[in-house]
């Protein structure tokens, strides 16, 4: 990881590859939304699953539309929603594969988000 950031170098880098803004604007918008998630880790704790932990992070599935949510509030326009969502999504994908569990989380992506919060 780096700047702090929850999400993986490589994650960044396939998801900005999917998604519709231009790659070296993905890890300013990773930022800001760490800035705005960071303060509510315990909410987030509190109201939605938390699926996989490590010492630096946590993921929890949220409801679809999560995401439009947090670009609302963060003041972003649907392409970089979009690539914030891809962003965690792919961060959940690789730690599934690293832990065995990819096929759970691509199942769970079906009817929910992810959300990453550095911890």
């Amino acid at each position: 990881m780096a700047r702090g950031d929850p999400l993986d170098g490589q994650v960044l880098l396939l998801a900005a590859a999917k998604a519709s803004v231009a790659p070296q604007h993905l890890p300013g918008l990773v930022d800001r939304a760490q800035a705005h998630l960071g303060p509510r880790l315990e909410t987030y704790r509190r109201e939605y699953e938390c699926v996989a932990e490590e010492d630096d992070r946590a993921v929890f599935l949220v409801a679809q539309g999560h995401w439009a949510g947090l670009g609302g509030e963060l003041g972003l326009d649907d392409r970089e929603v979009d690539a914030l969502r891809r962003a965690h999504e792919e961060q959940l994908r690789r730690m599934g594969t690293v832990t065995e569990r990819r096929e759970e989380f691509e199942s769970a992506l079906d009817i929910r988000e992810a959300v990453v919060v550095g911890t």
